[in-house]
């Protein structure tokens, strides 16, 4: 019988079976983000788009009490923000400038998690634990995000600014142009960069963290299918709140880059980061870094957690589809 056992046990090991009992949850990753370019590109992209036309109107209040000078509002709380804003246009002034994130914010984020995912496959080798690795990924992704979303972005901060003198999106880009020339549209690109890639580095590594620990949370293999969309936003969420708080001073620097001159907003004849923040302290003290960071981590948290919700569903619609596709080829 000893003798016969030996080439059964290895038959059988040239039987491909199912890795049930050594399953990796490293593997299960790799095979679930194994999504062509084109649909990491789709899936961030729906996402991107989702996120900022649901939050618009809170990224207008916080937009407007960042900008300082004698625009509307200058040292005023959320309440004050949103009675000033519905006082000087009603409720579409909450949504004056969507029209050039609509335009942005999608090739924007399909450029960003694209980016992300190759960058993250290439530098985690697999392990989900890697958090430096995805910290390194969204930084990556930002760089190439901000340099599609900055000019659609400048445009957007001032056509939201109360009683902003243009009349629409091609308006602002003609006037901006013939004004300012084409380097007044990347004039916050440095600042933009330095704010996004510490906010992405906390935001991506606080995400891949929280989403793990989560899951792992759950120990019913039965209910995971359910509990995954709560968990994608609730890792979002927190993410991105934390994030936000703590990449706030530099949005304030940025608001005043892409609104100088503006409604009375200060123009700086060097641009530099330094000069503004100087500028800031000197009119309203170190407080005056901080203003707006209710409304930006109220934008940044269910923003997060809508972007992360539709992304990660995205892609779970992606990979289905190419798994009944090669389902399909094999039959």
């Amino acid at each position: 019988m000893a003798t016969d056992a030996s080439p059964k046990f290895q038959q059988a090991e040239l039987i491909p079976l199912p890795p049930q009992p050594d399953y990796n949850p490293a593997i299960a990753a790799v095979e679930h983000d194994g999504l062509r370019f084109w649909q990491f590109m789709i899936a961030g992209s729906v996402a991107g788009m989702v996120e900022h036309m649901a939050m618009f109107p809170v990224d207008t209040i916080k937009t407007q009490m960042q900008a300082l000078g004698s625009c509307p509002i200058r040292s005023a709380s959320v309440k004050q923000a949103v009675q000033s804003i519905l006082k000087a246009d009603g409720a579409r002034g909450l949504y004056r400038g969507i029209g050039a994130m609509a335009l942005g914010a999608g090739p924007a984020h399909a450029a960003y998690f694209s980016v992300y995912e190759i960058c993250k496959k290439s530098f985690s080798g697999g392990d989900p634990d890697n958090h430096a690795a995805h910290a390194a990924a969204g930084v990556c992704a930002t760089v190439a995000s901000d340099a599609v979303l900055t000019p659609m972005d400048m445009v957007k901060q001032r056509l939201q600014l109360g009683s902003s003198p243009y009349k629409g999106v091609l308006d602002c880009v003609m006037r901006v142009m013939r004004q300012d020339g084409f380097g007044a549209f990347y004039a916050s690109y440095r600042t933009t960069v330095l704010m996004n890639a510490p906010f992405t580095a906390v935001h991506f590594a606080a995400y891949e963290a929280a989403k793990r620990g989560l899951t792992e949370v759950s120990n019913s293999p039965e209910s995971l299918s359910e509990e995954t969309l709560v968990v994608h936003a609730t890792a979002g969420a927190a993410a991105g709140a934390m994030a936000a708080a703590l990449t706030t001073p530099l949005d304030v620097v940025k608001t005043q880059l892409q609104c100088q001159g503006v409604c009375g907003c200060d123009r700086f004849a060097s641009g530099s980061i330094g000069d503004v923040f100087r500028t800031i302290i000197k009119k309203d003290g170190y407080r005056g870094l901080m203003r707006g960071w209710m409304p930006r981590m109220l934008f940044h948290a269910p923003a997060a957690a809508i972007c992360w919700s539709t992304y990660e569903a995205a892609k779970s619609f992606f990979q289905d589809s190419n798994n009944g596709n090669d389902i399909n080829n094999v039959t």
